[in-house]
């Protein structure tokens, strides 16, 4: 232990009589362990962090599976046939995800987040109750009256913790909801909520209409195997009682934290393994300069082992300062990492699951810590072991003797030196070449026309509880005197309202060709579907192709009419005029949506409703005033309804008056998420921008260290070499030929590193192959143009030393030891 101390002391005074070499080594780990933490505090909270659920490992999400994928959407008939499958859960709930809130109306008007669920919800997700019950089975039935359960901080921010609240009413939508339980401040969900009603499903609906999710735990000893065999069984049964669903489609279960998930694993795992390079990078720059330190004290270890010290105790004092350097390098980095990862999130959202609102969830827990004092230890051995061992085998003898100038020049130690400068090399350009092909995806996505003119919108969302709204007179009535209300105030040019935002995605029904009427039921086809006012198309400047767009005229009491895209229109109409036509949509899908044919009044442009980096699907776009009732109240559940303002100048300079105007409109409900269009369109591609920029930082990082590497390698090469570039000088090498030989030396290094790295980069890059957009994985601009970058870069590091070299006084030089 008298040892380890004295090691310890020896170490930090030689740190600090060493700064430049102790400052390069720990900004080199610095960055490598920052980088690495800042990563994994990502993968911590997204992938690692159990959910908050009891026996969460057993709760399965139900989805259905077809050759297209998987699907995590239910229907009400679904849930029915999965509800009757004991043998295997102990448990099943629905729920919704949130979509469009409820307001809490009266003196202190206020959006809030609200699920619809079933009353198993809170057994299956272990929900403890502080106060009074949840629900019961007859209240979750159609008819079972107007219950709510809130949250604890609703509890407390609204109610002031009042232990009297059970009994109580609150008013949502104008409509009094009796208050039956508060829920323990625990109780945490994926789907931020802060009230629970009941979804009160009709027991014999076949409403077909997706709009809900499902969970049920397995019973105990049960598999996931077992499930998903019961699961196709209980497929069969579905096709059964409704001959007319997709035969290709079955069902399945997949672990919940898998669903929730989703495909953010890949990436995540991905963007770790890059990470990790960068840290090998730094490693390599620190064993580097450690080579350099243990070359220059040989003399000291070869009289210490004169004094009796033997290797292993070299070894373990020169272990000792490289793992004293990786942990102080380890906690500058974890501090680095978590205000880096911080940073990023708030200038470019991940969208990615579990993180929280600009990345509220992600903290530093025992794991993070774990994990950086882990990759410290292991860095600090990585990196000290070789210059250690390297040290320690030096001939007692041979090393007095040897000037100290020329101590340690052998073969092994520079044969060492520069294959830690071709690994860095070909491990940066690894990581240039990944980011430079996301960097394109980046430009390919900002060039992709998105169908529609984003700029100087701002869009609001409502959420349209009460029975006000449950019909479609009333919706039209609010669409109608909202508009009104918009146009008049001054800087605003257009605004519009409907359920669904352009590049935010669509519901989507069957339709059927009036005169064309399929041979099977079962390969009707089917499109997007959404409903606009009018001056929607005006607003977001979408060209009408053929035809008209909506007007005030296109009410509940004129004949049905419905728009189209050209993307469907090429696709069932290609050589004919489709204007004057009719269709028959939602036919089969359930009594909700059941309407008579309608005609199609017109062709609009294209847009990427399902983002900027997907085909334009076929699209049907209804009138809101010709919305049937069914659909109208269904989507009062599960959508938000959305208004759109376009402005002269900027949209936020008119948002009061445009929420007052709103607010007058609607009878008191506030907007929420004010957004500009712009906003959307850059979050809809957040995921990419993300992957691109930790990449390019990466990338980065990587280059500017293979610099150093070089520059540090040839600037003690020159050092070393400095009587044989005098001898050279002095029998007639002139000046350029001294710099040529240096830089070809280091130049050398670099295209060795360049080979090996653009042969790995080939092979590694197909990883990201489905992150790219309008780019190949091999694409032959990013494989030439990267090396050339990091060659340049490479020289100038290496021209340094070699004008240093260069300049050399041959007489000096030959005096030097």
């Amino acid at each position: 232990m008298g040892d380890l101390r004295n090691d310890i002391k020896h170490s930090l005074h030689m740190f600090i009589q060493n700064p430049g070499f102790t400052i390069a080594a720990l900004a080199a780990l610095a960055l490598g362990i920052g980088a690495n933490t800042a990563i994994f505090t990502v993968v911590n909270a997204v992938l690692l962090k159990p959910l908050s659920y009891p026996n969460a490992d057993r709760i399965v999400q139900f989805e259905n599976v077809s050759p297209d994928g998987r699907g995590s959407s239910a229907s009400i008939p679904k849930f029915h046939v999965w509800q009757q499958q004991t043998s295997i859960f102990q448990e099943i709930a629905a729920y919704d995800t949130a979509g469009p809130g409820f307001n809490i109306t009266g003196e202190r008007p206020e959006q809030i987040h609200g699920l619809h669920v079933t009353e198993g919800y809170f057994r299956l997700f272990g929900a403890r109750v502080l106060l009074g019950r949840t629900f019961t089975p007859q209240e979750d039935a159609p008819n079972g009256g107007n219950v709510v359960v809130l949250s604890y901080g609703l509890w407390q921010r609204k109610f002031g913790g009042n232990p009297n609240i059970i009994g109580q009413s609150l008013s949502l939508g104008n409509e009094p909801y009796t208050i039956i339980g508060v829920l323990d401040r625990d109780f945490v969900t994926d789907a931020e909520a802060d009230i629970w009603v009941p979804f009160q499903f009709e027991p014999n609906s076949t409403n077909q209409g997706h709009y809900f999710r499902a969970a049920g735990m397995l019973k105990a000893g049960v598999t996931l195997d077992q499930a998903n065999a019961q699961m196709k069984l209980a497929g069969s049964l579905f096709h059964r009682l409704y001959p007319e669903s997709n035969p290709q489609q079955t069902f399945g279960v997949e672990p919940l934290r898998d669903s929730i998930i989703g495909d953010s694993r890949k990436s995540l795992l991905i963007l770790l393994g890059s990470v990790s390079l960068v840290l090998l990078i730094a490693c390599a720059n620190v064993a580097n300069l450690l080579l350099v330190r243990a070359t220059g004290r040989k003399r000291e270890f070869a009289i210490r082992s004169a004094l009796g010290a033997g290797r292993a105790r070299i070894i373990r004092q020169l272990l000792t300062e490289s793992v004293l350097l990786s942990v102080t390098g380890g906690l500058l980095g974890l501090g680095l990492g978590f205000i880096g990862v911080r940073a990023l999130l708030a200038i470019s959202p991940a969208g990615l699951p579990r993180i929280g609102e600009d990345g509220a969830a992600i903290g530093i827990d025992w794991r993070v810590l774990g994990f950086a004092l882990g990759v410290s230890l292991l860095t600090g051995i990585l990196f000290g072991l070789f210059p250690a061992i390297s040290a320690s085998r030096a001939d007692l003898n041979s090393t007095l003797k040897e000037s100290s100038n020329r101590s340690g020049t052998g073969f092994r130690q520079s044969k060492a030196r520069s294959i830690l400068v071709i690994s860095e090399v070909s491990l940066a350009l690894v990581l240039l070449v990944g980011s430079a092909l996301l960097i394109r995806t980046f430009m390919a996505l900002r060039a992709v026309n998105p169908g529609f003119d984003p700029h100087h919108i701002l869009t609001l969302e409502m959420s349209l509880t009460g029975e006000r709204f449950q019909k479609t007179a009333g919706v039209a009535q609010l669409s109608r005197e909202g508009r009104d209300r918009l146009n008049a105030i001054p800087g605003v040019e257009v605004s519009a309202s409907t359920c669904c935002l352009p590049i935010q995605g669509q519901f989507g029904l069957p339709f059927t060709i009036v005169g064309r009427a399929p041979a099977n039921a079962k390969d009707t086809p089917g499109a997007g579907w959404g409903s606009v006012s009018p001056g929607y198309y005006q607003l977001f400047r979408i060209p009408i192709l053929r035809g008209r767009e909506f007007t005030e005229k296109d009410s509940a009491a004129a004949p049905g009419v419905v728009l189209i895209n050209e993307a469907l229109a090429k696709q069932f109409f290609p050589n004919e005029n489709p204007v004057g036509q009719q269709m028959i949509i939602g036919k089969g899908v359930g009594p909700q949506f059941e309407e008579p044919a309608r005609q199609i009044i017109g062709v609009v442009g294209n847009t990427h409703d399902g983002g900027l980096d997907s085909d334009t699907d076929p699209l049907m776009i209804v009138p809101e005033a010709q919305v049937t009732d069914g659909m109208t109240a269904l989507n009062a559940r599960i959508v938000p309804f959305r208004w759109a303002v376009r402005t002269h100048g900027d949209p936020h300079q008119a948002l009061p008056a445009i929420a007052e105007q709103l607010r007058i409109a609607s009878g008191g409900f506030p907007v929420t998420h004010v957004r500009t269009m712009d906003e959307i369109v850059s979050r809809s591609t957040a995921r990419q921008t993300f992957n691109m920029l930790l990449l390019t930082i990466f990338g980065a990082v990587a280059l500017v260290l293979a610099a150093i590497g070089i520059y540090g390698l040839m600037a003690y090469s020159v050092q070393q070499r400095t009587q044989e570039l005098g001898i050279r000088m002095a029998l007639g090498a002139d000046r350029t030929t001294i710099r040529k030989l240096v830089v070809w030396h280091g130049m050398r290094l670099t295209l060795v590193g360049v080979a090996l790295g653009i042969g790995a980069a080939f092979g590694l890059t197909r990883l990201i192959a489905s992150f790219l957009f309008g780019v190949k994985y091999w694409d032959p601009l990013v494989f030439i143009t990267v090396p050339v970058i990091l060659a340049a870069v490479a020289l100038l590091a290496v021209l340094l030393p070699a004008n240093r070299a260069a300049r050399l006084d041959p007489m000096q030089a030959l005096r030097e030891e």
